[in-house]
């Protein structure tokens, strides 16, 4: 990946499909800033996706690591994976 550029909302504003441009065929992420503070980031779609697959991944092992700890202490009353799977994904929201 390359170094992102950093720019304001208004300047984002003012060109933001030279943002979608540069992330989509060049790979260059944009920060945009609001008051001086990083707030979002344009990226493309392909690195969103394996960000994506990686954030799954992890969750998915994380969670088998809980169950399996879970079922050797055998705790009576442990939630399921699916129960886990679905507290995390009610407080993303």
């Amino acid at each position: 990946m390359s170094e992102p550029v950093i720019e304001s909302m208004i300047e984002v504003g003012s060109h933001l499909a030279d943002a979608v441009k540069r992330a989509y065929r060049e790979g260059v992420p944009t920060i945009i800033t609001r008051d001086g503070k990083q707030e979002a980031v344009v990226i493309g779609i392909e690195e969103y996706r394996q960000l994506r697959r990686l954030v799954d991944e992890a969750e998915d092992s994380w969670l088998n690591t809980l169950a399996d700890e879970a079922e050797r202490a055998g705790t009576a009353g442990s939630a399921t994976l699916e129960d886990m799977a679905a507290v995390l994904r009610h407080e993303e929201c």
